[in-house]
């Protein structure tokens, strides 16, 4: 489920962080699921549990993840407030790359095409 690229130069924990991230996104993992352990998803990976802990940190201050002491880590709900903050956030950065696309020839077309195809697969995923 989570392949991770040893020789990349993304840190490990990046991309342990990108790859549960879009799990959760795609709604491979569902709000309140729990996550693997530290332990044994580094086993798994064969990583260090370090590597581990310091992506489930990061997910949990992004809101992505919560932690019960002794239960584990598990997938968090999306909350109102927070919500609003990432928005704005990931939407300034969909504008400059938006820009930049159209700076560089991608048609208009094109893109509202691609957003409406990432719509169709994401309403696609809740019905399922």
């Amino acid at each position: 489920m989570i392949n991770l690229d040893l020789k990349s130069r993304v840190p490990i924990y990046e991309q342990l962080v990108d790859k549960v991230k879009q799990l959760i996104i795609q709604g491979v993992i569902k709000p309140d699921e729990k996550l693997p352990s530290v332990r044994n998803l580094a086993q798994e990976l064969t990583i260090n549990p370090n590597t581990i802990q310091k992506a489930y940190r990061e997910l949990e201050r992004e809101g992505y993840i919560y932690s019960l002491p002794g239960k584990g880590s598990f997938v968090g709900r999306v909350e109102g407030h927070e919500n609003e903050r990432k928005i704005e956030s990931l939407t300034r950065d969909f504008e400059q790359v938006t820009s930049e696309l159209l700076y560089l020839g991608a048609s208009k077309g094109k893109l509202i095409n691609l957003i409406e195809d990432l719509e169709k697969e994401r309403g696609e995923e809740n019905e399922s």
